[in-house]
């Protein structure tokens, strides 16, 4: 159902034939069987494996985990991390205009440093921008992600970053002198010592492996619109569909459309959960004077395009989705609910804002084969994966 009753965009309608390729490829991949299914992801592992041993130099970054190493917008992020590291092979020959385009922007970007403020130590972190990539994505996604899901991670992280920096925007922050904070008020940050901690000692080396491929195969890549770079947000888990931008913050972005994401039902542990509360704890949550006995009246009115709750009316208050969700900190602003005796119980379906990349779904996506640019493309509209070399400029004043 859609705010907007009997006007279906344009940009909503391809979004949605868009999404039937990836949709038909997961129904073929499940009849194919687990057979099919492994020898594409071992074939698509060899490549991977292969294209960094092409790299080398270019993260500019060794490979490995130091045992006590030190320091270094998302909404319900899933948990992870990512590291750089690998081999450039000697050039025998004149590079092509595209290599050379490449070389340029790992050149400008390996000066670009971010100033992180770590929030529990009161102190501000300066690391180079590749760094930095490397700690939101081991903050914001599990390591045992499809790789080509860690990648997209890896590239709406960078996205994020270049774009404030492009338009030098500092809120947020509540110190001068950072650019960004280590929390979800930008976008959760973990240096190299908290990695240390955060696995296994038998795991450490393989993880950090990992993510150093992720940042190596992505570097410099970020996501344009109109050649300029966008506002990346992701969040957790979806409902079975993204949310338009306009339908939670009030601003319409043309990449931000809603789309189909059937693949976060059958994966992600937080696409349904249940909490339950005492009536008057949720009559107070929400500041709703409470009527004697009565049961509450409660009647959704409106839902938007990614089908959460648009407008709700509890006792004679209307609320929005996200309003509820936010004062009974519920994981999304779809749910329904149950009254029994002096309790409601709440049952939600999708974890986080909804707008943007699923990340659940992006690891869905990935296990039917998808390419980190196919993923990014499908969660965001009209949209470009490139290199960052058009902005130099602009990234070299911030070294």
């Amino acid at each position: 159902m859609s705010r907007r009753i009997g006007k279906i965009s344009i940009v909503s309608i391809i979004g949605r034939l868009r999404t039937s390729r990836w949709m038909a490829l997961f129904a073929i991949g499940a009849m194919l069987g687990a057979s099919m299914l492994l020898v594409r992801l071992s074939l698509n592992e060899l490549r991977n494996v292969q294209a960094a041993r092409t790299l080398t130099d270019a993260s500019g970054v060794k490979d490995g985990f130091q045992a006590d190493p030190s320091a270094g917008i998302a909404d319900g992020s899933a948990d992870t991390k990512p590291s750089k590291g690998v081999d450039q092979p000697r050039q025998t020959a004149k590079p092509s205009s595209s290599e050379t385009s490449q070389t340029e922007t790992s050149s400008a970007l390996d000066h670009v440093t971010v100033r992180v403020y770590m929030t529990k130590d009161k102190r501000i972190e300066k690391v180079p921008l590749e760094t930095y990539v490397r700690g939101v994505v081991a903050a914001e996604m599990p390591i045992d992600f499809e790789l080509e899901a860690l990648k997209a991670q890896a590239i709406a992280a960078r996205t994020y970053m270049v774009r404030r920096i492009v338009q030098g925007n500092d809120s947020g922050v509540p110190v001068e002198g950072a650019d960004v904070t280590d929390t979800i008020e930008h976008q959760v940050y973990i240096p190299l010592a908290e990695l240390a901690r955060k696995w296994p000692k038998n795991e450490q080396k393989k993880n950090m492996g990992k993510l150093n491929e992720v940042i190596a195969q992505t570097k410099g890549k970020i996501i344009t619109y109109k050649g300029e770079p966008i506002e990346a947000s992701f969040f957790s888990t979806s409902n079975g569909y993204t949310e338009n931008s306009e339908d939670y913050w009030n601003q319409e972005i043309p990449y931000l459309r809603s789309v189909a994401s059937p693949w976060d039902e059958a994966i992600s542990p937080r696409y349904k959960e249940t909490v339950k509360l005492s009536l008057n704890d949720f009559y107070s949550k929400l500041g709703v004077r409470k009527k004697g006995s009565a049961k509450p009246s409660i009647r959704v009115v409106e839902k938007t395009e990614g089908n959460r709750i648009s407008k709700i009316i509890i006792g004679e208050t209307a609320f929005t989705g996200r309003e509820v969700r936010e004062a009974l900190g519920l994981a999304s602003s779809q749910f329904t609910w149950s009254i029994k005796g002096s309790a409601i119980t709440i049952t939600t379906y999708g974890y986080g804002h909804g707008v943007g990349m699923s990340q659940w779904g992006a690891n869905g996506m990935a296990k039917t084969g998808a390419s980190a640019e196919d993923i990014l493309e499908h969660y965001y509209s009209s949209v470009q994966v490139e290199q960052a070399s058009k902005l130099s400029k602009q990234l070299s004043r911030h070294s």
